[in-house]
Parts: C-alpha cells; sequence; structure tokens
C-alpha cells in the first residue's frame, strides 16, 4: 500500500491563515489523476507543527473525503509527547486514514531506548500501520539503525521514511530488517538512487509540483530501469534543490501560487513567505522545468 510517489501534501490557507479547502480539494484531484501513489496528509510540508489538533485532525479527514477510497492517505500524527501522538493516532483513524507517518520526538532528545518506548506506546495504542520518520535535521535525534530494527518486530510498525539521504544507511538497513519492511526515501534529491539501491518509494515534496514525473520516477526506479529513472530524476533534479532554498514547505507553497494550483503562498507563523531573490530563483527554475511561461 505505501510504496511509490507518495506525495508530502501542502496545507493551502487563504490571506489570513485560515485553511483554503477548495484548493485542498484541487490538490487531491491533482494527485490522483497524475498518479500519485498516496498522499500524507498535516505531516511536515502540511505544516503539522502549526496546526491544532482540532484543525490537523479536520484537514486529515478532508483530505480522506476528498481522496474517496482512490488512493491511501496518511496522516502525519507524530509529536514530541507520547500522549499527544497517541491522541492524534487515535484521531487519525477515526477519520478513515489508512496509515500514519510518526516522527521522531524533537527538541527533547530522547535516547534510542525512550525513542523504542515511545512509538511501541503509539502502535500498540491504534490499530493502523505506522511509518517511522527519522529526520535528524529537524529533530535532532537520529533514531539509528539498531532502533529501527528492534521497532520493525511490531506488527503494526511497517516502515521508515529515511530522511538522512545517507545511502550506506540504507544499504545497512537492508541487512537488519525483515523483506517486507517499507523503506521510503524522505530526500527528494537522494530519492531516486535510494530506490536504485532497493528503497520502495519516496515520500516527496517535489511530487507536489511534478506529480506525474515524480510517479513515473517512481515506477522506474523501483522496476529496476535505472537509465530510465535517472534521466526522469536529472530533468527535476534543480527543482529538487530549489524547492529547499528556504525551509520547507516555504518554497512549495510559493511555487504551487505561481502554478495557480493554491490561492497564495500564506504559511502560519513562525513561518513567513520566501525572499523575493528566491521567489525568482524558483520562477527560473520553473521556467527551465515547463513549469511557467
Amino acid at each position: 500500500m505505501f510504496k511509490g510517489s507518495i506525495v508530502a501534501l501542502v496545507t493551502p490557507m487563504t490571506e489570513t491563515g485560515e485553511i483554503h479547502y477548495p484548493s485542498l480539494q484541487q490538490l487531491v484531484e491533482f494527485h490522483v489523476k497524475a498518479g500519485t501513489a498516496g498522499l500524507v496528509a498535516v505531516g511536515t510540508t502540511g505544516e503539522s507543527a502549526t496546526l491544532p489538533i482540532e484543525e490537523h485532525i479536520q484537514v486529515v479527514k478532508k483530505v480522506v473525503e476528498y481522496a474517496a477510497g482512490r488512493i491511501p492517505v496518511i496522516s502525519g500524527s507524530g509529536a514530541n509527547s507520547t500522549d499527544e501522538a497517541i491522541e492524534l493516532s487515535q484521531a487519525s483513524a477515526e477519520v478513515g486514514a489508512d496509515g500514519l507517518l510518526s516522527v521522531v520526538p524533537y527538541y527533547n532528545k530522547p535516547q534510542q531506548r525512550g525513542l523504542i518506548a515511545h512509538f511501541e506506546k503509539v502502535a500498540d495504542a491504534c490499530e493502523l500501520p505506522l511509518i517511522l520518520y527519522n529526520v535528524p535535521s529537524r529533530t535532532v535525534t537520529d533514531m539509528l539503525p539498531e532502533t529501527v530494527a528492534a521497532l520493525s518486530a511490531h506488527p503494526r510498525i511497517v516502515g521508515l521514511k529515511d530522511a538522512t539521504g545517507d545511502l550506506n544507511r540504507l544499504r545497512q538497513m537492508q541487512t537488519m530488517l525483515p523483506e517486507d519492511f517499507v523503506l521510503l526515501s524522505g530526500d527528494d534529491a537522494t530519492g531516486c538512487e535510494f530506490m536504485l539501491a532497493g528503497g520502495h518509494g519516496v515520500i516527496s515534496v517535489t511530487a507536489n509540483i511534478v506529480p506525474d514525473r515524480m510517479a513515473k520516477l517512481c515506477a522506474a526506479a523501483t522496476s529496476g530501469q535505472a537509465e530510465l529513472a535517472r534521466e526522469i530524476d536529472a530533468g527535476i533534479a534543480a527543482l529538487h534543490d530549489a524547492l529547499f532554498i528556504e525551509p520547507n514547505p516555504v518554497m512549495p507553497k510559493w511555487v504551487l501560487y505561481k502554478m495557480g494550483l493554491i490561492p497564495c503562498p500564506t504559511l502560519r507563523l513562525p513561518m513567513v513567505e520566501a525572499e523575493l531573490i528566491h521567489q525568482k530563483a524558483i520562477e527560473q527554475v520553473m521556467r527551465d522545468a515547463g513549469l511557467l511561461s
């Protein structure tokens, strides 16, 4: 279920910061038609850090409603409080999510034993399949391969989103994990090589912008068509880089706004709109990629 090109979906907003649900529905349709394999609602790219729980779950509920069973919906349900992560996970199940994406607890810097206890308690509390999410550039704490291996023994912990960009780590984990454990890249720049090395897909920021190309890239890479996969990846490599000129999701929102898919590039504070120099830089990348005339 959780393989191929899975988009880390943005949460569109009005100029005053309210969720713009018509645009959210439009984005879901955009992805269904483009061949996206799954939707992550309210992950990092969806501004999970600044959406209150009630609003967070409402967005997940609407994405489930708009997807209407055509592609799976994964709820970003992580938190640095185990109780809050459980609350988000259980509420996500109640509104119909197909799976959970649970990030390593941030700021409080838990030990590896703490990570095991945290994720096991979350998985015990909810019947949905759970994908671990390791992104040490944001969380400080790095979930080590040995910890992932220990957690893979839990029947509801089914996969990992690895955003380290370290392909050597992928190879190490492949020797430690069950064959059916899903390994997803969380780093678009290395996602192609991650899949060619045996990964199962990408939870992608770039897929917000070029979902059709990301779907084709993932299909080629996971089927071993290395030349085709690398050719597609080379065509969007500049986009992979430009989307992270400023912290995600600043640039994806700007690009989607320029493409006419969301009404404005508004973010929740403390995130603010992209600097003018970066707006111009990514607009040139968009022209080169055929996304802007």
